[in-house]
């Protein structure tokens, strides 16, 4: 079976070039280079240097796993490390996820990794998942399926149109940014599920400022408006995929509910 070619360092960047929609005339400006100097890159007539390929990757907005594969394919080695969370160099990381966590409850919040796959959770987590099928909370947990599978929160979502547009609109924008294989497979696948898109239009609802997450909850419901925070200086490759989720009380009812909890 023939062995597929490995692709150069200057067919990369230009895919991600294109890919961010920049002509060479713009990313040559923002990254002061000239243009003839990343064209012969791009076609391969000139080898760029380590430093030309951060700065590109810099400017073109590149995931740190990405630079490390535009390194390799320019012949030089990685330079952002990939840690496993368990290991003793990630206890910093470790310790501040799970303060974040613990200083969050009885609100939900939880650390999910560039696929999706759950990281971390504290306690208040089970209050959206209580209803969801076993199967789907088996390691790996995945919070999108999670989210939106029939048999997971979907059907307990009151507002389920809005929040599957908003988060199938997150991980679009993602599958963009990064050209994720796997995580577009997981596009395609929440595509699927049964349920609608409803797009939230200006003033659709009068006094609401963001897009809630409204749970059904005995017989009333319970609302969350969610923030999410990453790692603001990462030089690993994990590190930097890591994402928390924080949910809040949307409302004084929901407030209340759960602090009584």
């Amino acid at each position: 079976m023939a062995v597929p070619a490995q692709r150069s360092a200057g067919e990369l960047l230009r895919e991600w070039r294109e890919r961010r929609r920049l002509s060479q005339m713009d990313l040559a400006l923002e990254a002061d280079v000239s243009t003839r100097h990343l064209s012969f890159v791009e076609t391969g007539r000139s080898a760029p240097s380590r430093d030309m390929v951060l700065r590109l990757a810099e400017h073109l907005d590149v995931p740190l796993r990405e630079r490390n594969h535009l390194l390799l394919a320019a012949g030089f080695a990685p330079v952002y490390g990939e840690r496993g969370i368990d290991t003793p160099e990630m206890a910093p990381v470790r310790e501040a996820l799970r303060r974040l966590l613990a200083g969050h409850e009885p609100y939900p919040a939880l650390v999910v990794d560039r696929h999706w796959n759950l990281v971390d959770g504290n306690r208040g987590i089970a209050l959206l998942t209580a209803a969801a099928a076993p199967a789907l909370l088996r390691p790996p947990v995945n919070a999108l399926r999670l989210a939106l599978h029939p048999d997971g929160m979907a059907p307990q979502v009151l507002n389920l149109g809005e929040w599957r547009a908003h988060l199938l609109g997150r991980l679009r924008r993602q599958v963009a940014l990064t050209a994720d294989d796997r995580l577009g497979e997981l596009l395609a696948e929440l595509e699927g599920y049964p349920g609608e898109e409803a797009h939230a239009e200006p003033g659709h609802a009068a006094g609401e400022v963001v897009v809630a997450l409204r749970l059904r909850h005995g017989d009333g419901e319970l609302a969350f408006l969610s923030t999410v925070a990453t790692f603001g200086t990462p030089l690993d490759v994990m590190v930097a995929e890591l994402a928390i989720e924080s949910f809040f009380p949307a409302d004084a009812a929901t407030a209340a509910a759960l602090r009584s909890r």
